[in-house]
């Protein structure tokens, strides 16, 4: 749809629940006037406008920083995982993508690992149990280095970098028939993994954190879905990089325990 196109008029269908306990069901809605400059939170602002000076309880959903970096957003719209824009967040969809008269079905992740928390939001915190697992850097490395004080080759750079472009919004997990979770702990290990700063404890965090996350998710068969559905395209090269490291960790680990 064009720049100063027509307002549009929608049928919303969006997953109402009211907590994890409760059985959950769609309701109907419709809109019109919206503007196809609107992003797609700011069209469910004007619903929850609505349905407040109607005395109605508004549709619960996360947002935060609603530029594309915070991973709070996560949708499933129309059954696309953050909606029809490929590499894309929800807060950065806008309503050029839907056709005047559509209906739009907006639910929240689907995921065992994800429970619902009311309506669109679901409890992420099993991602927070793999980055607390060793997602992170805890030796002393001493004072910040002077820049390209360590060498790090340009391909090895440029890979942690992308990987270290997960917003850990889940996506991956949504997108996936297995709900795995592969995509986003092989972005968080391997952005460290490729850094020789990352390496004290490569092999102590690589077992640590897929471990956590085999505890809540299911098993990646390379569907490639999740690729596919991230928001910012992260590569599934990641999760072969990552079994390798797996497989690596536990012969690595093994040895430095003396055989056991």
């Amino acid at each position: 749809m064009s720049a100063g196109a027509e307002p549009l008029s929608l049928r919303l269908k969006v997953w109402r629940q009211d907590d994890e306990g409760s059985d959950g069901r769609f309701e109907k809605y419709d809109l019109a006037g919206i503007s196809a400059d609107a992003s797609f939170l700011e069209m469910l602002d004007l619903l929850n406008e609505r349905l407040t000076l109607e005395g109605k309880e508004p549709v619960a959903f996360e947002s935060d920083c609603r530029e594309g970096i915070c991973g709070t957003c996560g949708l499933m719209i129309n059954g696309r995982a953050h909606g029809p824009q490929q590499g894309t967040a929800t807060c950065q969809l806008h309503m050029r993508q839907f056709s005047d008269s559509a209906e739009i079905t907006v639910e929240p992740w689907r995921a065992a690992a994800f429970p619902v928390i009311r309506d669109l939001v679901v409890d992420r915190s099993a991602f927070d149990e793999i980055i607390t697992a060793g997602g992170y850097i805890s030796i002393n490395t001493g004072a910040a280095p002077d820049a390209n004080l360590t060498p790090i080759p340009k391909e090895a750079a440029e890979a942690s970098f992308d990987a270290a472009a997960c917003i850990g919004c889940g996506a991956c997990v949504a997108a996936c028939p297995n709900s795995a979770a592969q995509l986003f702990t092989s972005a968080k290990l391997q952005h460290l993994n490729l850094l020789p700063q990352g390496q004290a404890e490569r092999w102590a965090r690589t077992e640590a954190m897929v471990e956590k996350m085999e505890e809540y998710f299911g098993s990646c068969t390379n569907h490639g879905e999740c690729s596919v559905a991230c928001p910012k395209d992260i590569s599934i090269d990641f999760i072969a990089w990552t079994n390798r490291d797996y497989i690596k960790a536990k012969f690595n680990n093994r040895k430095l325990l003396g055989g056991r």
